[in-house]
């Protein structure tokens, strides 16, 4: 396995929320059902809902910035222990959505099971990090070479 030194911090929200929003659903959904079978009272604020955002991006040329489109998404916002937590999931992803707001709020609240959360989604984190570098060592070998050819009449 490759590890991976990542610049983000689960205990930062923002930093948090891109974690849980690229975890996979399987760890996401076993941690809320920890917290869940713990005792810890889970309150839904806004249930997990399908709605479309708008992607923005940088032009890589001019530097500016504009919308790409619409991207379908998942949000959920819960309370846990009078803590919230909220989650935005790619698609259309009502379960992983729910489960990683109360992943949010169990960081965000102590809860006594987030140490091994955080250091499960720095892990994930992690695992995506080689597997993404994995890809590109081998699809760099692919790379074409072009050359410009000129009209010569």
């Amino acid at each position: 396995m490759v590890t991976v030194e990542y610049m983000t911090d689960p205990y930062d929200r923002s930093d948090r929320f891109e974690l849980l929003a690229a975890c996979d659903a399987e760890r996401l959904v076993a941690h809320a059902d920890a917290v869940i079978d713990g005792g810890s009272e889970v309150r839904v604020l806004q249930s997990p809902s399908p709605q479309l955002v708008m992607q923005q991006v940088v032009d890589p040329v001019a530097r500016q910035p504009f919308n790409l489109g619409e991207v379908l998404v998942t949000a959920a916002e819960v309370a846990l222990d009078e803590k919230k937590g909220f989650a935005m999931r790619p698609g259309k992803a009502e379960k992983p959505a729910l489960s990683a707001a109360v992943v949010d709020a169990a960081v965000e609240g102590e809860h006594p099971l987030a140490e091994e959360m955080v250091a499960s989604l720095e892990a994930a984190a992690s695992e995506r990090e080689g597997t993404r570098r994995q890809r590109w060592g081998e699809t760099r070998q692919t790379t074409v070479e072009f050359e410009e050819m000129e009209d010569h009449t």
